[in-house]
């Protein structure tokens, strides 16, 4: 039977346990070296990673597997997945790869692609990709075995990179920012980009042992950095996630402003701008009703997509839309990149305080968020308890409850046997009803 491999963000798995093993990623990278052999003399691939410890092993495993198919691989240690997509399209290589799970604790890993244009790839070549690695890829000739090597400037070179996105002439001088890295893959890249801009920089999470990415540090454990910003009087701090795809921002009382809020910010200033193409942001089911009610005042309009980055970027390169992101940190502004990067998302913060002269607590705090809640229902493996009439007639029965006043988002989990159920109005007493009913319903049929 065919081996399933890629979910909703490249492979992903527990460490040494299939499919994050050796001899998976292995027959992993001689299917997808095989699959990007272009027809010229020589074929190319960078490798980048985060912090975790089982990154070692993945990276010779993947450069055994790519070389044993005649590409010459170029290995540019911890940097960010960002960096990772920039350096595919800068080197002319015909496949990228980032080697992390992001956000996930250290005993997970992932393997992310990247094609020749430096974004992330189609359903389609994912699916030749697999069927390549199921059935089997013959070695190169030996004389026509790859070669690899360290690349030694990656870091340098996306450092000068993400300064340049920066506004022209202008600088960090007098902002004191904490900057948590998550112990993951921009622990030295970030501070040196906000040092180079002027900053005085206090960094957080730069201390990386192979186990500590995103413990209790970064974009999902932000705690710590919010009580570093009060302690040291900090006028904002940055926290970014393990591969430093996603950020979010605290003022300087330590409170968060999450995606939501700062892409309504970039939005809302490309727009009065004239930046904003398309006259539209690309965020995700999940952003808040508060989000989509605030553009619409700014005149600019929302496209909303499934859930995942990948399908914010799809959306943006069809309709030629310039911003799009998550409520969980992850910007797209694919003037600079062609995924999500938090540190150039948190830049464009940054550019805001330094042209407005405005505290972070005046711009991270765009619009007021509709109250939104979340309950997960696990159920058993092979039913399908959204298929059910009751569940069904639950779920009408509560849009028909809320009307206009609110929104349900009731969907399948892409990685676990859990629905989750989703709801936002302003009438918490009858949001909580709603939910109730949907949630036993999923949970009898379950």
């Amino acid at each position: 039977m065919a081996e399933r491999l890629f979910g909703t963000d490249g492979v992903r798995g527990l460490a040494n346990s299939w499919p994050m093993t050796a001899d998976a990623a292995l027959r992993l990278a001689a299917a997808a070296g095989r699959y990007f052999r272009a027809d010229k003399q020589e074929h190319r691939v960078v490798i980048g990673k985060d912090t975790r410890l089982s990154g070692y092993m993945l990276e010779t495993a993947l450069t055994a597997g790519f070389t044993s198919t005649g590409m010459n691989v170029f290995l540019l240690g911890p940097v960010p997945t960002p960096a990772v997509g920039y350096l595919t399209h800068s080197l002319r290589a015909d496949v990228g790869v980032m080697i992390s799970a992001s956000h996930n604790p250290a005993h997970d890993n992932g393997i992310k692609f990247f094609g020749p244009d430096g974004f992330k790839l189609s359903d389609a070549a994912e699916a030749e990709i697999t069927r390549l690695f199921n059935a089997g890829v013959a070695p190169a000739r030996p004389d026509s075995i790859g070669r690899a090597k360290r690349f030694e400037d990656a870091r340098g070179r996306y450092i000068e990179y993400a300064k340049t996105t920066f506004p022209a002439g202008r600088r960090l001088d007098g902002l004191r920012i904490v900057v948590d890295c998550a112990n993951g893959a921009a622990y030295r890249t970030a501070p040196a980009v906000l040092w180079e801009l002027g900053a005085e920089v206090i960094p957080m999470g730069v201390e990386p042992d192979g186990f500590n990415i995103n413990a209790e540090c970064g974009s999902t454990h932000p705690e710590a950095a919010a009580r570093r910003v009060r302690e040291t009087r900090a006028d904002v701090g940055i926290c970014l996630d393990g591969d430093a795809d996603r950020v979010i921002v605290l003022d300087e009382a330590g409170q968060v402003a999450d995606g939501d809020q700062i892409m309504a910010l970039i939005a809302s200033r490309w727009a009065e701008a004239g930046r904003l193409r398309g006259g539209a942001l690309v965020a995700t089911v999940m952003s808040n009703l508060g989000l989509e009610r605030f553009l619409a005042t700014r005149g600019i309009g929302l496209e909303r997509t499934d859930v995942g980055d990948r399908h914010v970027v799809e959306r943006m390169r069809a309709g030629d839309f310039n911003l799009g992101g998550e409520q969980s940190g992850h910007l797209v502004l694919s003037d600079y990149a062609t995924t999500g990067d938090g540190l150039i998302g948190g830049l464009q913060f940054l550019a805001a305080m330094v042209e407005t002269g405005k505290t972070a607590s005046k711009l991270a705090r765009v619009f007021e968020p509709v109250p939104q809640k979340l309950v997960n229902v696990r159920f058993a493996p092979g039913s399908a308890p959204l298929e059910t009439e009751a569940v069904q007639e639950a779920i009408a029965a509560g849009e028909t409850a809320l009307g206009t006043a609110g929104r349900l988002l009731i969907r399948k989990s892409g990685t676990e046997p859990v629905i989750r159920v989703m709801g936002e109005a302003e009438d918490m007493v009858l949001l909580d009803k709603v939910l109730d009913s949907i949630v036993q319903s999923v949970r009898s049929a379950a």
